[in-house]
């Protein structure tokens, strides 16, 4: 590898001894020597770096392009590390951890103090996290040092799913990438302020709040999810624009024909224009050749998984205007909602 280049180490996520594994090694030198590594969770590629360490953290931050005051999750591998770092956890945090730990559930509580300030933004509390993927255990494991790990993308475009979006945002920028193959949740953790008498979603995803609801009982959700907020943002993803594709994109709330006549005026006008749309609507639309397919809305984990990759498709297809359908917020509809929103900028036309 040059001193400009990107190394690109494939490891296996079912091979046996994944300790053992000579590119899991190699990412985790580069992790202990304060270098950062991009590699995959169960939701999206992470761009990890050693949660203790300034310099580490200063080198994301770098290599995305993002603002300093958006504050990290924290990746462990045993629940056994999580009173190293943080104070006071409620009894329903427990319970939270224990159904849905491992996996796509991140956890804000108070810290002890001994993180690198630029991991929590110089807050009190830290969302941490223990992910379901054997790639990233195996790295925190090998490394033995928890890993701070935002997204693996430039800040602001859609969250990449791949290896290849990885390398398409961040070449030459960091040092190495584990292509572990595609993500399997699609969207990222949803973040749960448990700081405190009851917990308040800051940010919805893998994890449903039906679901969490079935555990604990009554869960807030915080209102600066529904709309803008200047406010010092308590989780990753409350204040910035997240997702959005190159060209711009508009949610359209309406009826199939209520859809098909907003892309009949927007072509009539001269415009390029692009679909996101449902399996289901395939082929029903204005006859426009660029639409993408995401999912199927009677799957919306399917929809969850094609997410960012379709969202990053429309880089190859020239279009000026995107329109996308929606679907009701409610159980993962709220997590896919959310991030289409803040990859539309809010922009959004309704049938009266």
């Amino acid at each position: 590898m040059d001193q400009h280049g990107t190394k690109l180490l494939t490891v296996d996520k079912n091979v046996e001894n994944i300790d053992e594994n000579r590119n899991i090694m190699l990412a985790a030198e580069q992790l202990l020597e304060g270098e950062v590594v991009a590699f995959p969770t169960e939701t999206v590629y992470g761009l990890g770096g050693n949660a203790l360490c300034n310099k580490a953290i200063h080198k994301i931050f770098q290599a995305k392009g993002r603002p300093s005051d958006n504050p990290l999750i924290v990746h462990i591998g045993e629940r056994s590390q999580l009173v190293k770092y943080v104070d006071n956890i409620p009894n329903y945090a427990t319970k939270l951890m224990d159904a849905f730990w491992p996996g796509p559930l991140t956890i804000v509580l108070t810290h002890k103090g001994n993180l690198s300030k630029g991991v929590t933004a110089n807050l009190p509390t830290v969302a941490i996290r223990m992910p379901d993927h054997p790639i990233a255990l195996a790295l925190i494991r090998v490394s033995g040092i928890p890993l701070a790990a935002p997204s693996a993308n430039t800040s602001g475009k859609p969250s990449p799913t791949k290896a290849e979006h990885v390398y398409e945002d961040l070449y030459g920028r960091i040092p190495v990438i584990v292509d572990g193959g595609p993500t399997g949740v699609g969207v990222e953790s949803t973040v749960v302020d448990c700081t405190g008498e009851v917990p308040v979603i800051l940010r919805p995803g893998g994890v449903t709040k039906e679901e969490m609801e079935e555990v604990v009982g009554k869960i807030e959700v915080d209102p600066a999810l529904m709309m803008e907020s200047a406010a010092t943002p308590k989780s990753p993803g409350m204040k910035y624009t997240h997702y959005a594709p190159t060209a711009p994109l508009i949610l359209v709330d309406g009826s199939e024909r209520f859809f098909n006549e907003i892309v009949k005026e927007a072509m009539a006008s001269g415009k390029r224009v692009g679909m996101l749309i449902f399996e289901e609507n395939k082929g029903r639309f204005s006859p426009v050749k660029k639409e993408v397919i995401m999912g199927s809305k009677e799957d919306l984990s399917s929809v969850a998984y094609a997410l960012y990759d379709s969202l990053r498709s429309f880089e190859e297809k020239e279009v000026d205007v995107i329109f996308s359908q929606v679907i009701p917020e409610k159980g993962l509809g709220t997590a896919i909602m959310n991030r289409l929103r803040k990859a539309a900028g809010g922009n959004i036309v309704s049938e009266a």
